[in-house]
């Protein structure tokens, strides 16, 4: 089944990552790495804000404690949209400068998974992590140049992760206790159709895949089979999130970073947010309260 995605903000990201619906705001959130900002979008009214941030924002996900967690460069920052303050939580990589962090998720039990990747995108200094209950994220495996995801099944028990580079997703079996262990391939991508960017998951178990470079996003069965394919009218998309009241519209990300002059006139639309509808809702997103 193939069906097409309509722009909803012309926002015009460098690097749109990270798409988050946070119920307890009604709103759609993102971040732009590269243009180091942070947009909210409120598809109820339309209204749409952002946020300088000190650094390159791979994700901002919701705190239980209020604000948000945000993953730049050097670190897990807690945000508070109500001043557009930032405060250090806990270093990451603090002897690897060339490496920023790169997506994330919270987990069933509250917890933080994230990735670092080398920000120039060459070397294979990218890590799986998990903030501890102390607050000191631990190294969880996945080594690779660029990490996405990760993203975790609806019953908690399987961690998907995306080594962009090697166009491969991976599945972990993810035990109550966070252990991983097990990991298998569950997809791999053609280098015609793009490289897997950012993945999460719908109410079935499906794994949903922004394609960059590949001018789609897709969904991918719980047995790794391909099921649906979403057009988009640009070559970047990054990730795809579920919103809105049922959690029925898919709201994703795009990029214009990497696209030369004369591609980005062919792509106007490139680095804006998207929007479609799905038959199966998403997930509902939970809160950071592991760890901070």
């Amino acid at each position: 089944m193939t069906t097409m995605a309509e722009p909803v903000w012309e926002v015009g990201a460098e690097l749109g990552e990270g798409p988050v619906w946070v119920a307890r705001d009604r709103a759609l959130w993102f971040t732009d790495i590269k243009g180091r900002r942070i947009h909210r979008f409120d598809p109820a009214n339309g209204e749409r804000t952002g946020w300088d941030a000190p650094g390159m924002p791979g994700f901002a996900l919701p705190a239980a404690r209020g604000g948000f967690v945000v993953g730049m460069a050097d670190g897990l920052h807690r945000f508070d949209p109500a001043d557009g303050s930032f405060a250090m939580l806990a270093a990451v990589e603090p002897d690897l400068p060339g490496n920023r962090l790169n997506d994330a998720v919270v987990d069933r039990a509250g917890r933080l998974w994230f990735g670092t990747m080398d920000n120039g995108e060459t070397d294979a200094s990218g890590m799986l992590y998990r903030l501890q209950a102390d607050g000191v994220p631990r190294a969880m495996g996945g080594e690779c140049v660029i990490t996405n995801g990760p993203a975790v099944s609806p019953e908690g028990t399987i961690l998907y992760h995306v080594d962009t580079l090697a166009r491969v997703i991976y599945a972990f079996a993810l035990d109550a206790d966070g252990a991983l262990s097990d990991r298998r391939v569950f997809a791999t991508i053609d280098p015609a159709d793009g490289h897997p960017d950012g993945v999460s998951m719908d109410a079935e178990g499906h794994v949903w895949v922004g394609l960059y470079g590949g001018w789609s996003a897709r969904r991918y069965a719980p047995d790794g089979t391909l099921v649906e394919t979403v057009r988009f009218p640009l070559a970047n998309v990054t990730k795809v999130a579920f919103g809105g009241p049922d959690l029925r519209t898919a709201f994703a990300t795009t990029a214009k970073q990497g696209l030369s002059a004369e591609a980005l006139a062919a792509q106007p639309l490139a680095g804006a947010l998207f929007a479609f509808p799905v038959a199966v809702p998403g997930l509902e997103g939970r809160e950071v309260s592991v760890g901070i």
